[in-house]
């Protein structure tokens, strides 16, 4: 995985994910030892300073070293208003808390999620998880 620089990480890394979304966004946590995602929460902030305030939270709680915001696209691969939208929120994070957020392709998330009945309560948080999971699994890990 690579760092802001693209070198490779030397050492464990923690990196929290989001699933953007205009009415919910969720979160997920992982690092670069386990390689897995784990879900933490849903927020629905009725503003976007009240969505700035929880993640500042989270990032105080968490520390993560970088983040990762998954990119909606069409099926096709073609970007679309929620593309824009979640690119903007990535860079937001970024300005915000000067953080690197590196981006992932989440075009079948939600998609495979909502088939589970189990993990439909936690759906945005889930999706973040699969969205960091598919981060780790694409990108190569150097502790």
């Amino acid at each position: 995985m690579p760092d802001s620089n693209g070198a490779p990480f030397t050492k464990p890394v923690t990196v929290m994910a989001f699933d953007y979304g205009t009415r919910r966004v969720g979160v997920a946590i992982g690092n670069s030892v386990v390689r897995a995602g784990q879900a933490l929460k849903t927020i629905s902030a009725p503003s976007g300073d009240t969505l700035f305030l929880e993640i500042k939270n989270l990032l105080a709680e968490w520390q993560p070293d970088q983040l990762v915001v998954g990119r909606p696209v069409h099926p096709d691969g073609a970007e679309h208003e929620m593309t824009a939208k979640a690119t903007r929120f990535g860079n937001q994070l970024h300005g915000r808390f000067a953080l690197p957020v590196f981006w992932v392709d989440e075009r079948y998330t939600s998609a495979i999620l909502e088939a589970d009945a189990k993990m439909r309560d936690n759906l945005d948080a889930q999706s973040a998880a699969l969205i960091l999971e598919q981060y780790f699994a694409e990108n190569e890990l150097h502790q």
